[in-house]
């Protein structure tokens, strides 16, 4: 019995994984630029950016999942969505600090190994590297017999980016009075699906092809709804305004993430009502209806995927730049001396 035909009788299919590698080559060839100086397939993956845009560099790095967000794939069989996710949380992630995206590495395993499926899940994490203007540098595709269940698979992956260091946006220049600025999440993006699939499925019944009025669409097709890349609409607002602060309103909300851009001594007032909170966050509230608000927006980002703040007589124009860029952008509140309560959501 040979090495291969043995690996085979224990599960993992090597020539099987080599044929995908193959099909997926040009798909990651086309996230590359001329920084990239590997192809596909290597150790490692080589880049070469263009330092002498910065002037003091700064690397920039984060890793991240889609979380149980992936559990409504394998239930839709939709598996073209999830990488682009997970390449928009990451991107945002590092954008908060001001960075911008280099490359991307992802790590994807699977109990079995289908071409079909990894392909697609490939040419959705390019597609959200080509969306932000960074390389797909490289990943691994592990199999793993016994080790996931049929048709399940884990997906993650790794952000590497650039800021010039006087460029950095910690949050220490924001001052009381400032703006805070909300761009529209599409959906629940990539977090608190472990809740939203308690009540969606355990407690009101839905299939995950039901038709829901009050959402318009499916809850498959809702609960898979894009998690965008914020990266457009910051640059927009950059370039007519100071960006003091930036949170990217993942796990923890409203409530854990705006106070992460804050001075200590600070904290921010934001209006409920000053943006349209989408329909799934209205029937969540409904079916939990032992959920306290509070909860809620710590829960979800309750239709606001990113925040940024800026001094109050420059908010008109920073909104009206990101309009202009193609997404909608709000004002949502202000920041406010409270070292003590960092967040306050009041009816606007």
């Amino acid at each position: 019995m040979s090495k291969q035909k043995a690996y085979a009788w224990a599960g993992v299919d090597i020539d099987g994984a080599n044929e995908t590698k193959d099909r997926i080559k040009q798909i990651v060839r086309g996230t590359f630029g001329p920084d990239v100086l590997t192809e596909i397939g290597g150790f490692g993956g080589l880049f070469q950016p263009a330092w002498k845009e910065f002037e003091d560099p700064v690397l920039v790095a984060s890793t991240d999942g889609v979380g149980t967000k992936l559990k409504v794939a394998f239930m839709t069989g939709v598996h073209n969505t999830v990488g682009a996710d997970l390449v928009s949380h990451c991107v945002n992630d590092i954008l908060v600090q001001g960075a911008t995206p280099l490359f991307f590495m992802d790590y994807l395993a699977m109990g079995k190994h289908d071409g079909d499926i990894v392909e697609a899940i490939v040419q959705g994490v390019a597609d959200g590297c080509k969306a932000s203007g960074c390389a797909l540098l490289g990943g691994e595709m592990a199999e793993m017999p016994d080790f996931y269940s049929p048709g399940e698979y884990d997906l993650a992956g790794t952000i590497v980016g650039m800021v010039d260091k006087p460029k950095i946006c910690d949050g220490t220049r924001v001052e009381v009075g400032d703006t805070l600025i909300g761009l529209p999440a599409m959906g629940l993006h990539t977090n608190g699906y472990s809740l939203a699939r308690k009540l969606l499925f355990d407690t009101a019944g839905y299939k995950v092809d039901s038709h829901v009025e009050e959402l318009g669409k499916t809850v498959g097709e809702t609960l898979l709804a894009p998690h965008p890349s914020y990266v457009d609409a910051v640059r927009a607002a950059a370039d007519v305004a100071d960006i003091r602060g930036m949170s990217h309103i993942t796990g923890g909300g409203i409530i854990d993430n705006i106070p992460r851009s804050l001075p200590d001594d600070q904290g921010a007032v934001v209006e409920r009502g000053t943006w349209p909170e989408l329909p799934v966050f209205d029937l969540l509230a409904k079916i939990g209806e032992d959920i306290d608000t509070e909860e809620l927006f710590q829960d979800f980002n309750m239709g606001v995927g990113y925040v940024f703040i800026v001094a109050a007589d420059e908010a008109d124009k920073a909104v009206s730049a990101v309009r202009e860029s193609g997404t909608e952008a709000f004002v949502i509140g202000q920041t406010v001396p409270s070292p003590e309560i960092r967040i306050q959501i009041v009816n606007g």
